[in-house]
């Protein structure tokens, strides 16, 4: 059980651990960190925490877990305002989109990499924000992935594996580099998609009409554009060589499926539609959607 878990940013990812760890009895006192003051407040008035402060050092005081759920462009000032605070044995770990960028600024940081940091993703969310959009059950059969270094301590993982696991999470382990390069082509690439398609449009001069006549299928794929700005700003920067890698390709892909259609190639269509048809049946279908970065 953690006795005092320290929880910076406390929005929907934040806010849903706690509300989870809560239900499952698995957690004692919860303190929460955030920039606003008006979220944290209700925060609290919903019993998401107990305690509430703008203070980072102040919030990781006596915590034995720490869980970081902040935009990936704040992960080095999170960790340069815990330092001197943290407690003999407090876990740190995080829910960012790329794991890359928070081992190096944890480096840069600490100046190595701290035994006791186990970076971690969880493969769950929706496009809403804040902590009145949390829920319990989150992350009940979602995946979630920890990238542990060769300096992290085995203890330290097993403590995070247990609290997601209390969540009701499947957990899973894999080096920082190919967990980028997964999620560049799982998660980054389509919300770069539902960004630039929804961009596209809008600039279009007939633009109101286009979206007056969206049907179900446009508003389905574009849902997760909806999600926060500065954190796939973050995400884009943080994980930008294999994202743009996989950006390439889908460009080389849509070149050819514009040739073909120009072509009226329909026999090469037919097999395109139906490859990318039989892969999703095979390996998707039957999953609940989500917008998880």
């Amino acid at each position: 059980m953690i006795r005092r878990l320290a929880i910076i940013g406390v929005g929907l990812i934040g806010g849903s651990l706690a509300r989870a760890l809560r239900e499952a009895g698995e957690v004692g006192e919860i303190i929460g960190c955030g920039r606003s003051r008006e979220n944290l407040e209700k925060a609290v008035e919903l019993g998401v925490i107990d305690f509430c402060t703008h203070d980072i050092g102040e919030a990781v005081e006596g915590a034995d877990m720490v869980f970081l759920a902040i935009p990936l462009g704040a992960m080095k000032e999170a960790f340069a305002a815990m330092q001197g605070h943290l407690a003999p044995g407090t876990v740190i770990t995080d829910g960012g989109s790329c794991k890359g960028s928070v081992v190096a600024d944890a480096r840069a940081v600490f100046g190595e990499m701290p035994a006791m940091l186990v970076p971690g993703h969880p493969i769950a969310g929706t496009e809403r924000n804040g902590v009145e959009a949390s829920f319990a059950a989150l992350y009940r059969n979602r995946r979630v992935i920890l990238t542990p270094m060769e300096e992290t301590d085995p203890q330290a993982v097993a403590r995070v594996r247990r609290m997601w696991e209390a969540c009701g999470a499947e957990v899973s382990e894999m080096s920082v580099e190919h967990h980028d390069e997964v999620l560049a082509a799982t998660s980054h690439l389509p919300h770069m998609l539902a960004f630039g398609l929804v961009d596209m449009l809008a600039r279009m001069k007939e633009n109101d009409e286009i979206f007056r006549y969206a049907a179900g299928g446009f508003r389905d794929f574009t849902r997760i554009a909806s999600s926060n700005p500065v954190m796939w700003r973050d995400i884009c920067v943080a994980n930008g060589p294999a994202l743009s890698k996989m950006l390439g390709a889908f460009a080389e892909e849509m070149n050819e499926l514009a040739q073909t259609i120009a072509e009226g190639d329909g026999e090469h269509l037919l097999e395109v539609f139906s490859s990318a048809k039989a892969a999703r049946d095979r390996f998707v279908d039957g999953l609940d959607d989500d917008s998880a970065a």
